[in-house]
């Protein structure tokens, strides 16, 4: 699918319209809206072939006030700045809307990490780490996985801060490997948070998760989770995708098959349990739950106006553009946004910051309730202000997290 609106050009106008309701000034607009610092690297490979290649790659701090940065690094080919720009704004107002005490950056390298060895991955990752060192750190910008990376890219970043500075420093990366300081939960936490969001937006209506149909468009980190979940709290999921088509069965998916069968390396296409579904075509399966978990921009006007869910909840950032949030809203369908929906990845990062810094950790039980206890806190939060203001879900959870970033910037003051 073509994207006709640019990430950076939705999360600008999402930030224009939290601006006009909170009434701020043009120079405070102007400020919340440009990244506080970024950097631009050359990122040269030698493949295992002997070539030397070379690829681009970027760190965006959108902003700082509220702690240090966080927010994911992702491989793709059609990684760009502007992108990462989009990205990293998304990760301040998210953080503020679940109220934990970091801004929003993000990171990327324009590489398609499917075209190239663990070793050649290895290296890329190593040599992006040591080009942003002097703007990384614990306490000043935390990575996680996003598109393209996991757990292992994480203990490389990691290993690369830490031999740089001569001793391990666990807190400079989130979603690790048990054996590094990672943390129990991390892994599914943004699915298992979009699963928090859906029962808590079903809930304002009197409905359960048991009582519904769902489609997962996106069987990834967050969708296959997300997915599993579901199927555990008796939603029939009725489809799925991934990148290269998808699966249906009205009578409802067997997810661990599913899960089982991804893990082979397969597409999800291939599966046996249903019959095929296009990315496309997943939009206007008549389900109650739409869950797209993919990559921006993929509800636009005109898929927008097939879905029949009545609740859209967005796992990815940045799923649905201003015109398809229009379309949308018009047709009476409850969006739980972006920045709610799946912060449960940058809750139970936190969590997992805050073992390291104590090295002290929690059990799984701990974080589950943790993590439920944020998300159905910042849903109600959110849901209040919706209802108080006559406002969708979306502008609640901007103008909420726009006008913490805002505060921290007034109390501490223009320096000099």
């Amino acid at each position: 699918m073509a994207r006709v609106t640019s990430p950076l050009t939705t999360a600008l106008a999402q930030l224009s319209s939290a601006v006009e309701i909170l009434g701020y000034s043009p120079g405070l607009h102007e400020i919340l809206a440009t990244p506080r610092r970024e950097m631009h690297v050359a990122v040269p490979l030698r493949r295992d072939s002997g070539e030397i290649v070379l690829h681009r790659g970027y760190r965006v701090q959108h902003n700082i006030s509220r702690g240090p940065g966080k927010g994911g690094l992702r491989y793709a080919a059609g990684v760009d700045i502007d992108e990462v720009r989009a990205l990293a704004m998304w990760m301040t107002w998210k953080c503020a809307v679940v109220d934990v005490p970091y801004g929003g950056a993000k990171g990327g390298v324009a590489i398609d990490p499917r075209e190239y060895s663990s070793a050649e991955l290895e290296r890329v990752t190593r040599r992006y780490t040591s080009e942003i060192m002097p703007i990384i750190g614990p306490e000043r910008d935390i990575m996680a996985p996003d598109i393209g990376t996991d757990e292992q890219t994480m203990a490389w970043v990691m290993d690369t801060y830490s031999v740089n500075q001569g001793y391990t420093i666990p807190g400079v990366t989130t979603g690790k490997p048990l054996p590094v300081g990672g943390s129990l939960g991390r892994a599914t936490a943004t699915g298992r948070g979009v699963v928090h969001a859906a029962a808590a937006a079903l809930a304002d209506d009197g409905v359960d998760l048991s009582e519904v149909r769902a489609a997962v468009q996106g069987f990834g980190k967050v969708g296959s989770h997300a997915a599993h979940w579901l199927h555990e709290a008796g939603t029939r999921v009725v489809a799925v995708t991934d990148v290269d088509g998808g699966t249906r069965n009205d009578d409802g998916l067997d997810i661990a098959a599913l899960l089982a069968h991804v893990a082979t390396g397969a597409p999800v296409s291939t599966f046996e349990g249903g019959s095929a579904v296009s990315n496309d075509e997943i939009f206007g399966l008549d389900v109650d739950l739409l869950i797209p978990a993919a990559v921006e921009g993929v509800l636009d006007a005109d898929t927008a106006s097939s879905v029949k869910a009545r609740w859209v909840v967005e796992g990815a950032n940045g799923p649905t553009t201003p015109e398809g949030d229009r379309v949308l809203a018009d047709r009476g369908i409850v969006v739980v946004p972006d920045i709610l929906a799946n912060a449960g990845g940058v809750v139970v990062s936190y969590f997992e910051w805050v073992q390291a810094n104590q090295a002290y950790w929690w059990t799984a039980e701990e974080i589950a309730d943790r993590l439920a206890q944020r998300m159905h806190a910042a849903y109600a939060s959110v849901s209040e202000t919706a209802r108080d203001q006559s406002l969708s879900l979306r502008d609640a959870a901007l103008a909420i997290g726009v006008r913490r970033v805002a505060e921290a910037h007034q109390i501490r003051g223009l320096y000099p």
